[in-house]
């Protein structure tokens, strides 16, 4: 149990950076579309998204060790927030259960299915971080695809993938932004404090 307490705990989470798995996701999408863009085979196509789905989360455990954020640190004080962005990732996962079917009837609808459900888990981040970035990805992600999905179903391998990184660009500016400010707040809020305890300091 956390000697600390749920606000706390909220707090030290949104103070995360959170870049090094949109960041995987922006690369494995783009990947993506230009795979749908320049292969003729479907299978490949199809494989592409299977494939880049699934290379996201290990693609992020990569570059977290380059962007400071160290998802397997044991020593590390535990975080109620880390269970609910879990549980919304398995949520997400679950979701799998009707793309899979789907997919087998018609295989243009990959794009929007996986497209979609890759991007709800940033639903419940939102929430936990105190910021609208993660209800934008979510909504704008979902509403880009279907949109696309219906406009022109032949070309989602390259439309959805398209709209996706675009989406995630903007996540990543706002998400650097937002740790940026939260963070020069919080060092503003240190020195504040170092200097009123040198001004409540008895001369010497």
């Amino acid at each position: 149990m956390s000697k600390f307490t749920l606000d706390q705990q909220r707090e030290q989470f949104r103070h995360r950076r959170f870049l090094a798995m949109p960041l995987a996701g922006m690369i494995v999408w783009t990947v993506i579309g230009f795979i749908g863009f320049f292969a003729n085979s479907m299978e490949t196509k199809i494989w592409s998204i299977w494939l880049g789905s699934g290379a996201i989360f290990y693609l992020g455990i990569c570059f977290a060790k380059l962007t400071g954020e160290d998802f397997f640190n044991r020593k590390k004080e535990k975080n109620e927030f880390d269970n609910l962005f879990m549980a919304g990732v398995v949520m997400a996962l679950l979701v799998f259960s009707i793309v899979m079917p789907f997919a087998m009837k018609e295989s243009t609808s990959i794009p929007m299915s996986v497209g979609i459900l890759g991007g709800l888990m940033w639903m419940p981040l939102s929430w936990a971080i105190q910021h609208w970035i993660g209800y934008f990805h979510s909504i704008a992600r979902t509403l880009a695809v279907t949109i696309c999905y219906f406009v022109s179903p032949e070309h989602t391998f390259v439309t959805v993938p398209a709209v996706i990184v675009v989406i995630y660009i903007i996540s990543i500016i706002a998400q650097e932004k937002r740790y940026a400010k939260i963070n020069g707040i919080k060092n503003a809020r240190n020195v504040a404090l170092k200097d009123e305890m040198l001004t409540a300091s008895p001369a010497k």
